[in-house]
């Protein structure tokens, strides 16, 4: 029996089902390291399920054969069926998740090197420009406005303008400055890469859209987390309070941003992490699922 009907619901509903359900969800904002892992484990498993389906859709039905041939039979990885051209049908069905394969991986490659190449030349400004503060760990900036944001990468740079240094009471700014640091230690301009490079390929699909949009502000609320172990409520929500209205560059990590009213009703709410148990079989999906395509495809790739 071919699997390419079941394959096909199944990456479907992953599309188009699972992330408005994930979008309902309450957890998420309560453990976003974990939302941001089962974001991606859904992108992951899309692009196989679209792989398996186009390979199954392509190959026909064949019956088994003994050993390692039955084995990538069974996962609907076929060699050779009966047919008019069994190899040109072999050839076309294999090259269809080649394909898609390198689409993510050179849409990766460019979103990283052109993000590079942004911060590379912000950098470059900011270090003419701004000078070396070694105290606060960044470089000061002659700007009028509160403002911060890093620039990740092999050079990292955490930024801050002059004049959050003189309005921002030193526990907002050491906040700001442990928020930046966040981004910076999770290296989450790859995390953001990845899911820019899926929204690329995979453009009109609402899986692509809206994990790119929730990668983004939950990897800020990852670093709000991190600042927030170390310092109050309080002095985070002031300071991303008063830097809501700074431009920042789009290749940067800003401590205040587009998203800083839902950070702030998070910030200065009561924050209660998801049970033990609950994190526990969230972070057994988030790693399971990726293989659901897999285990779709094999137990129906025998016939």
């Amino acid at each position: 029996m071919n699997a390419a009907p079941l394959l096909v619901g199944y990456t479907a509903t992953v599309g188009f089902v699972a992330p408005r359900l994930l979008l309902r969800a309450g957890w998420p904002h309560r453990a976003p390291a974990l939302a941001v892992a089962v974001w991606h484990a859904l992108t992951v498993s899309f692009a196989l399920g679209v792989a398996l389906s186009a390979y199954n859709l392509v190959m026909p039905t064949e019956h088994a054969h003994e050993g390692l041939l039955g084995l990538l039979h069974s996962c609907g990885l076929d060699i050779g069926s009966g047919g008019a051209d069994p190899e040109a049908a072999g050839r076309l069905a294999a090259s269809l998740p080649v394909a898609l394969g390198t689409a993510l991986a050179a849409s990766f490659a460019f979103h990283l090197a052109r993000a590079r190449r942004a911060r590379t030349r912000h950098r470059e400004a900011v270090d003419l420009v701004g000078r070396r503060s070694p105290g606060l760990g960044a470089t000061v900036l002659p700007y009028d406005v509160p403002a911060a944001y890093c620039l990740p990468g092999r050079r990292p740079r955490i930024v801050v303008s002059d004049a959050a240094v003189r309005e921002l009471t030193p526990e907002q700014l050491a906040a700001v400055l442990e928020h930046e640091r966040a981004h910076i230690a999770g290296r989450h301009h790859l995390a953001l890469a990845v899911a820019e490079a899926f929204h690329s390929v995979f453009r009109r699909l609402p899986l692509a859209r809206h994990a790119r949009e929730q990668t983004a502000l939950l990897l800020e609320m990852v670093a709000d987390d991190r600042a927030l172990r170390t310092h109050s409520g309080g002095a985070l929500a002031t300071a991303m309070y008063a830097m809501a209205a700074a431009r920042t560059p789009r290749s940067a990590f800003a401590a205040a941003g587009q998203t800083v009213l839902i950070r702030l009703r998070r910030v200065l709410g009561p924050r209660e992490a998801p049970h033990p148990a609950f994190r526990a079989s969230m972070a057994a999906a988030a790693a399971a699922v990726p293989l659901l395509p897999l285990l779709v495809a094999c137990p129906l790739g025998i016939g």
